[in-house]
């Protein structure tokens, strides 16, 4: 199993089926055994605590917790256009490699942008989307580190594998995924207007706050 899909299965809401892959995603990294030990507490979390208390550390972590959301876009665009025509983007870059999503994900959903880079024919092709996007996992990381969170080890890893170093966040989000889409909600045709793609075309992905990604994307 590659190492992309074992990270994105870890930070995936605990159900009966994850918790009996465990073993599996161990022994998928047995070759690796460096990232393992990181990745210990998540494991022996994972291993350790009820269904339920599981199910609701991971919903108090994540979900009523605005910053360890795990969409990436969240934490850069706030509710702005700006994040609707990233997601855009970002879409369209599954499509071009055949990974196809269901009508309930957000393209930035951290587990699916994992399983997208595992399905990536080279590691140098995972390593530039990554790189591009660590700085937003960084952040993600830190927050969850601060509050002592278990699932800070995952995004410790992907840290390390990127080939560039993370940079900081200037600028946070407005409001938080919920209060965006309230905001913005589906039109009269049943599309969230966020997600429409705007004028001009398709745009590189937009990892980076305004204002600051040309000048670090210009670094690559």
């Amino acid at each position: 199993m590659q190492h992309f899909q074992i990270l994105s299965a870890l930070l995936l809401y605990p159900e009966p089926e994850l918790v009996a892959a465990l073993p599996e995603l161990e022994a998928g990294l047995e070759h690796n055994p460096r990232m393992l030990a990181v990745l210990r507490p998540v494991f022996e979390h994972l291993a350790r605590a009820d269904l339920i208390t599981l199910q609701q550390v991971y919903v108090q972590t994540f979900d009523r917790t605005p910053s360890h959301s795990l969409h990436l876009f969240e934490h850069i665009h706030g509710e702005s256009r700006d994040r609707g025509q990233a997601m855009v983007d970002l879409m369209e870059e599954y499509k071009k490699h055949g990974l196809a999503m269901t009508e309930d994900e957000l393209p930035d959903y951290v587990p699916l942008f994992l399983e997208f880079l595992s399905q990536l024919p080279t590691e140098d092709a995972a390593g530039r989307l990554l790189g591009d996007a660590v700085h937003v996992l960084a952040h993600i990381g830190r927050k969850l580190s601060a509050n002592g969170s278990v699932y800070a080890c995952v995004f410790e890893v992907l840290e390390g594998l990127s080939p560039v170093a993370a940079e900081a966040l200037s600028e946070p989000p407005v409001k938080d995924m919920d209060e965006a889409l309230e905001t913005f909600g589906p039109g009269v045709d049943g599309v969230e207007p966020l997600l429409k793609p705007q004028a001009g075309g398709l745009q590189p992905i937009n990892f980076y706050p305004k204002g600051t990604h040309r000048a670090a994307a210009a670094q690559h």
